[in-house]
Order: structure tokens, then sequence, then C-alpha cells
């Protein structure tokens, strides 16, 4: 028997840079640290369970700028066994379609939504 390696899905910015790898259901940044996940309805979340956005067709993370709505936080899934490897050549991006300007790209423009665990924003204390 074959084990088969699960494929590692590059994550682009508008600009076309990779700023992000998926191996579902997570997500890592450049560095290989675990940043998020991704549900089946391509909603993406941070490792905290906080709604960040949507996994685009072209392989984008977007949302609303407005964004005026909130989704309940929800339970992660259990964290990676061991960071990722980040492959060492990527595809060409596609043809990035250009945003409108009521949707955010957030790689490029709300990093600080996908961090690793251990800091961020919304990380909770332990006081």
């Amino acid at each position: 028997m074959t084990s088969q390696t699960p494929a590692i899905i590059p994550i682009y910015t508008t600009r076309g840079d990779v700023e992000a790898f998926l191996v579902y259901p997570h997500l890592y940044n450049r560095l290989g640290e675990w940043v998020g996940f991704v549900q089946p309805n391509r909603e993406v979340y941070s490792v905290l369970g906080y709604y960040v956005g949507e996994l685009s067709n072209d392989k984008r993370i977007l949302r609303k700028r407005s964004m005026d709505e909130t989704k309940d936080r929800v339970k992660p899934p259990p964290a990676p066994a061991h960071r990722l490897i980040s492959p060492a050549t990527t595809p060409l991006p596609p043809m990035m379609a250009e945003l409108p300007h009521s949707v955010i790209d957030i790689l490029e423009g709300m990093p600080e939504l996908l961090h690793p665990l251990g800091s961020g924003e919304l990380q909770e204390d332990l006081d």
C-alpha cells in the first residue's frame, strides 16, 4: 500500500504572490505555521475559530469590507501534528479578477486575522 500525500494548494494574493498554503482543512502561512482552517462551504476561520473570509475560486481569501454581520465562532479542528514544509516551487497564479472596492483580499489587507497559535489580538489571556 502507498500512503498518499495530501495536496498542498497555494493561496494567492490579488497581486499573484503565494502567501498561504492549504492542506485541507488546515491553512498555513509561508513559514509553515498553522494560521487557520477552511470549512467544506469554503468559509475560512482563524486558529481560534473566528470568521476571516471566503476561499474564492481563484484561490484567494476574500471578505466584504463592511462585514457588518457577525458569524458565530466555530470549534477549530485538531491542530496539525507538525509544521508544513512549504514547497520549493509553486504554480503560476491564475489570472486574478479585479476586486470591487467593497471586497478586501485578506492576505493583502488584513493578514493579522490569520495568525499562528500563541499570537494575535484575539488571543485569550492566561491570567
